[in-house]
């Protein structure tokens, strides 16, 4: 028997990256189009992925070379198979590795010293696992991939499909429709990627691309990102994500896409303790708070969704619907509950429906007749069921009226032949192509879809078709923000003077382990990178502290100098008020005794003696090192309502004044700071130019500080400034401080 070597010219491929794209792009695009496949470790016991894949490869046809390996068969499944990679007929391009992990590395080793491009390692048994020798598999598997250069998914994954080139190399015996769909999805979970494709294809949504990741000890998600960018036949780009583990690659992509107006739509795993336990007991990912993910990736255009549910319709929604102009929302019911419902759902989301042009509410009303209410949402059905043709001229004048951007229907699609609902509906969507908005569909329940249906979907390409309100309305408010976004991200980058770098250089220097800084050397650097901070000094003596006070102005602020004291209220080392030098004395003297007492014996630098500012705001500015996604600034409503507030915004750094300003509208406190409710405005410059500067320290730390806390930030008309200020080194001292 002869193996299924390919006789037929290799399928055409509709786009070849240029020569001037990225190495990771032509890697992938082997990966996906490749010449031939290589099965090592095929085996036909029952049941077995070896054999599900073989039998996927037939089934759809795929037209290049399929190549069975196995030392101690000479045929397998009615075909040739080979011992070993001399003896193919032709050299190697994709090679799957389904032998068990202790033989996997030596076969990417084997496979790329053949001439092959590329490989998905399905074999489990790395980094997923806990005991030493997988672990050791796992760092020698990645060395091999770096050392090879092969473009290698997995492993621990199930498998890829390119539907131009009829290629499923998958373990899922689920039907599959080979169309080059317009979406690509990728992610680490090979059963969360399958179920999303299924679910996509059960409502008639194409896809191009499949890519299951694994523990990506080679490619990652986002490198899959950037190559679906490049592919001018995708449009929408679904990623599950377990952890990011190159912050600065994940940003690259998602801009990538940004650039080439392809919104990522992310399931992302850790938005709770829990969540982020199990991205790390699955394949070993570090997971970090879902809120700075957010901050970071908003801003280059991917959409979180918090469910398999809503990824589906915001997945829909993107595929047939381009960005509106605007949110002026327009509907058209046949039911007056229903259009209350699509009221109350988009209110709830911070969307209203827009008032209709004179003109567009003059051709309603006289069509409508006397005494009919002329909405928006539009209530057509008794109209309706007396002129069917008033639904239809309803539907017409909301689209063409330029005083709304998106239309939206009240209905589903039937689930058998129904001759006026189908003619309905393709005069819509012929209406939605020569339109310049979205319209979409949208079914208050969700409902199954028939294969009548799925069909009838297909040939409505112009509409969105959605089901659910809730998730509806979030998959609508999502493509308006998404229309929001600058199409090119720009790459902000620190701002600092040559100056601030060096006083940051001297006091890590001198810093010599410590897990923090105190209070002094935290504000010195801090001023050094433009942060406004409180008048003071520090005192040896009470003597000197009074003359200090003296200097400053009363009333003043008496609080302990030192590094093995962190939260300075805690144990007594803070007293406020001070309107005297009898006062001071005597803080002064009361803390030092208080100090002096404490277990451990801390280290006393003195008592510090600054001035104190009369707030009308107390603020909350911080920074802190995501384990996943670096850099973040925070800013919000501070001191102690801190905990009770949870009034903070995050956003990436570094970031610039434009940003800054944004970060700050996002919270309560913004609010308070342009004057709410007749009080007058307070000193936002100061609150911007903190921000600009927390986060040009952080990008240049470039990791060596884990948090910076500015607690309280006191604002008022005149001047903002900081009168505490606690930075965290990132070191040993400080993880063993903080229990790690």
């Amino acid at each position: 028997m002869e193996a299924l070597a390919s006789t037929a010219s290799h399928p055409t491929v509709k786009w070849t990256p240029s020569d001037d794209a990225s190495d990771i792009v032509k890697s992938i695009h082997a990966m996906l189009h490749p010449r031939n496949i290589v099965l090592v470790g095929a085996t036909d016991k029952p049941g077995n992925y070896a054999e599900r894949i073989w039998n996927n490869l037939i089934k759809y046809k795929f037209a290049g070379g399929l190549f069975p390996i196995n030392s101690k068969r000479e045929t397998i499944w009615g075909v040739t198979c080979y011992k070993d990679f001399a003896s193919l007929p032709e050299k190697p391009d994709h090679v799957l590795v389904l032998v068990p992990a202790r033989f996997a590395v030596q076969v990417v080793r084997d496979a790329a010293a053949a001439g092959a491009r590329s490989a998905t390692i399905v074999t489990s048994g790395f980094s997923e696992l806990q005991d030493e020798e997988s672990q050791r598999l796992a760092v020698e598997l990645k060395q091999t991939i770096k050392e090879t250069g092969l473009a290698v998914t997995g492993p621990n994954c199930l498998g890829n499909l390119s539907a131009g080139e009829n290629l499923f190399t998958n373990i899922d015996d689920r039907i599959v429709t080979m169309e080059q769909g317009a979406v690509a999805i990728a992610g680490q979970s090979g059963a969360i990627v399958m179920a999303i494709r299924q679910a996509l294809e059960d409502r008639g949504v194409g896809v191009g691309y499949m890519v299951t990741t694994g523990n990506e000890s080679g490619l990652e998600t986002p490198d899959l990102m950037s190559y679906f960018a490049a592919d001018p036949s995708i449009r929408v780009i679904v990623v599950y994500l377990e952890g990011v583990r190159n912050t600065k690659v994940f940003r690259e992509a998602c801009k990538a896409a940004r650039a080439a107006g392809k919104p990522v739509i992310a399931l992302k795993l850790g938005a709770s303790e829990g969540g982020r336990a199990a991205a790390m007991a699955h394949t070993g990912a570090l997971a970090g708070s879902i809120e700075t993910f957010d901050a970071i990736s908003t801003r280059e255009g991917v959409i979180r969704v918090r469910g398999l549910d809503e990824l589906i319709e915001t997945t829909e929604c993107f595929v047939h619907a381009d960005p509106p102009k605007g949110n002026r929302l327009a509907a058209v019911s046949l039911s007056g509950g229903k259009r209350g419902l699509l009221i109350d759902a988009f209110h709830s989301a911070g969307l209203n429906f827009a008032p209709l042009s004179p003109n567009a509410s003059a051709q309603l009303a006289q069509m409508l007749g006397p005494g009919s209410i002329v909405g928006n949402p539009l209530d057509a059905g008794f109209a309706a069921v007396v002129d069917p043709s008033v639904y239809m001229k309803s539907i017409k004048i909301m689209i063409d009226d330029p005083d709304t951007d998106i239309v939206i229907i009240d209905a589903e699609l039937p689930k058998a032949p129904h001759e006026l609902r189908e003619r309905n509906l393709r005069i819509v969507n012929e209406m939605a192509g020569q339109a310049n908005k979205p319209v979409i569909y949208i079914s208050a329940m969700s409902i199954g879809f028939t294969e009548f249906t799925k069909g009838l979907r297909k040939s409505l390409p112009n509409i969105a078709v959605m089901q659910g309100l809730d998730r509806a309305v979030g998959a609508t408010k999502s493509l308006i923000e998404y229309a929001g976004l600058r199409k090119e991200v720009p790459d902000i980058v620190s701002s600092s003077k040559a100056s601030a770098r060096a006083v940051l250089e001297k006091t890590l220097k001198a810093a010599d382990g410590a897990a923090a800084l105190d209070e002094v050397a935290s504000k010195r650097l801090l001023k050094a990178y433009g942060i406004p901070i409180s008048k003071e000094a520090v005192a040896q003596t009470a003597a000197e502290a009074v003359k200090i006070a003296k200097q400053i102005g009363f009333p003043v602020v008496a609080k302990v100098v030192s590094p093995d004291i962190l939260h300075k209220s805690d144990v007594g080392g803070v007293v406020l008020n001070l309107a005297n030098a009898a006062e001071v004395k005597k803080a002064f003297n009361d803390i030092t005794a208080r100090v002096k007492k404490l277990k451990g014996k801390p280290k006393l630098e003195g008592i510090l003696i600054a001035q104190q500012v009369k707030a009308d705001v107390e603020l909350v500015v911080g920074a802190s090192l995501d384990a996943e996604m670096g850099p973040v600034v925070l800013f919000g409503t501070g001191g102690v309502d801190i905990e009770l507030m949870k009034d903070v915004a995050l956003a990436g750094a570094p970031l610039d004044a434009a940003e800054a300003k944004q970060l700050i509208a996002k919270t309560k406190a913004g609010v308070k700071l342009k004057g709410y409710r007749g009080r007058p405005a307070l000193h936002e410059p100061s609150a911007v130019k903190a921000l600009v500067g927390l986060s040009n320290l952080m990008a240049d730390a470039d990791g060596r500080i884990a948090s910076i806390d500015v607690n309280p930030f006191l604002i008022n008309s005149k001047l903002g400034v900081a009168v505490d200020g606690l930075i965290v080194l990132n070191n040993a001292a400080a993880r063993k401080a903080a229990g790690h």
